[in-house]
């Protein structure tokens, strides 16, 4: 049986106002320490800012909550894809959360209605770069904690027996790369969700940042079919507001567009998902966790008006998809039959397309939602990049092989899906943790969305209602949950100002609260200084 992912709470005032106040301090700390060369990007990119004349609680907590944003990004060089700003925060989502205007406009327009409260200062810029073996901390920080150290602060965490009984971890310093820990560090657990780390990493090196899916229209002229292709785009979505996503509605209106300029109105209409091969059942079988693999879904199949977290999907998504799209073109008079599958020939001419955000993007939301559908779909798309065929077992083969071409440690490793839903997957805490350094190496900026599409503890994604009484804003991490399988990877800024990342797997837990705060417990260690 699979526990889904734990689904993040609708952020509360009471939640928010204890969460600034324990990181507060501490952010004041570092962001004191980091000034300096956070303030030579803001010169030449901040935002004016609007002067705050008593700040209310929830205009602190936004402050709270980008200074500890900036510092967890330090190893950011590139903007992150959420925010064409590059002021990869939270204080966006706090301010709509609790129903107020907060934070600096990003573009959306700067006015503000009478009487509500002023905008929160944003933090400097998160993209400050890694320096030298300082940590990324201007003015230098403390030496990286050693592994007697750790040892004595995370052993007895270890042990805890919420923690079943496997289970593997791992610490590095992401400026040098060097391990600073390790227990169990080479044993190859199950990851559950953390393999999407190593799904992003592989998708991100077959691909590239930029590339896009795209979903198309062909018109077979022999026969007049109209053949709605489809790109393995799993965010392609057919609501009226797209977000900024593919629209299925776009591309009808654009096919509807070149057809009549063709003196059609009639047309057969079919649909193409032979993108993909293999099975569209994942082994977990039917599950609200994911939809059926395939090259054709819209909004990810879901039958409710959710975009993230276990929903009801369709049955078959690429015909609903296809008659969504029949009923749009009516919209625009074009009559379509009721679709089929088929297959758009190399003689089809290609009416009309619609893309998908940049890669980099969906990464991040992957890694932030935890999307399964996402994360399959990139998996194949890897694949497909990689000379093997778009089903489960070319992921097999291509994942762990983009993973090997950048010389990561994947011995013990096994891929069955992009996900990490399959619990015959296999990672070590070496591995992620690897993983986390490779996205950090200033030659490899091209992986820096896995950096920061990592849910933000306290704040964004998984972790939403997770380190509410410790290291809320610190803490960047991937969460992984199966039954009797906890597991979490990622970043985080000592008090010291080191930036470590770190990866906890347990197996055969029998408790997944109790597991899941252990793992909390020992991120939050990490980030206390206390080693």
């Amino acid at each position: 049986m699979i526990v889904p992912e734990l689904r993040p709470w609708r952020a509360a005032r009471p939640h928010v106002v204890r969460a600034a106040g324990v990181v507060r301090p501490r952010l004041a700390r570092a962001a004191r320490a980091a000034k300096p060369r956070f303030a030579r990007f803001a010169r030449a990119t901040a935002p004016q800012l609007a002067r705050v004349t008593r700040p209310k609680t929830w205009q602190y907590t936004a402050g709270a909550a980008t200074a500890g944003l900036a510092l967890a990004a330090g190893v950011v060089t590139a903007a992150g894809p959420w925010d064409s700003t590059g002021q990869r925060t939270a204080e966006r989502d706090r301010a709509v959360a609790l129903e107020r205007t907060g934070g600096v406009d990003h573009g959306r327009g700067s006015g503000t209605t009478s009487g509500a409260p002023r905008p929160a200062p944003s933090a400097d810029s998160v993209l400050a770069g890694l320096g030298d073996d300082s940590g990324g901390v201007p003015g230098g920080a403390k030496a990286a904690p050693t592994a007697k150290a750790l040892a004595d602060v995370l052993g007895p965490l270890l042990d805890d027996p919420a923690l079943g009984t496997h289970r593997g971890a791992a610490v590095v310093d992401l400026t040098t790369g060097k391990r600073l820990y390790g227990r169990g560090a080479d044993t190859a657990l199950t990851p559950a969700s953390t393999t999407k780390i190593a799904t992003a990493v592989a998708a991100l090196t077959a691909l590239g940042p930029d590339h896009r899916l795209t979903t198309r229209t062909a018109l077979e002229a022999d026969t007049g079919e109209l053949v709605l292709v489809g790109g393995g785009d799993p965010t392609l979505t057919a609501r009226k507001d797209a977000r900024g996503l593919a629209s299925l509605r776009t591309l009808a209106e654009k096919t509807a567009t070149a057809l009549k300029k063709r003196d059609v109105r009639k047309v057969t209409l079919s649909y193409d998902t032979t993108l993909y091969a293999g099975t569209e059942t994942h082994p977990i079988g039917v599950n609200e966790n994911l939809a059926r693999v395939t090259a054709l879904m819209a909004d990810e199949a879901r039958t409710d008006d959710s975009t993230s977290g276990p929903a009801p999907r369709v049955p078959d998504p690429a015909a609903d998809a296809a008659r969504t799209f029949a009923g749009f073109l009516k919209r625009h008079g074009i009559t379509a039959s009721p679709p089929g599958p088929s297959k758009a020939t190399d003689r089809a001419d290609t009416l009309a397309t619609v893309s998908s955000p940049p890669l980099a993007s969906l990464v991040e939301r992957m890694l932030t939602n935890s999307d399964n559908d996402i994360a399959e779909a990139l998996a194949r798309h890897t694949a497909l990049a990689s000379g093997e065929a778009a089903d489960f077992d070319g992921v097999s083969a291509a994942v762990p092989a983009r993973l090997k071409q950048l010389g990561l440690p994947v011995r013990g490793a096994r891929f069955h899906d992009g996900s990490g839903l399959d619990r015959t997957d296999r990672i070590t805490a070496e591995l992620l943790t690897a993983l986390l350094a490779k996205a950090a190496d200033p030659d490899r900026p091209e992986l820096r969305p896995v950096l920061t599409g990592l849910p933000v503890a306290g704040f964004t994604g998984t972790l939403t209602s997770r380190y509410t009484d410790g290291a809320a804003g610190l803490v960047r991490a991937k969460t992984g949950t199966l039954t009797g399988v906890n597991t979490l990877a990622g970043t985080m800024v000592t008090e010291e100002g080191r930036l470590l990342g770190f990866a906890f797997l347990a197996s055969d837990t029998t408790d997944a609260w109790a597991a899941q705060n252990t793992l909390d417990r020992l991120a939050t260690t990490l980030a206390s200084g206390s080693a």
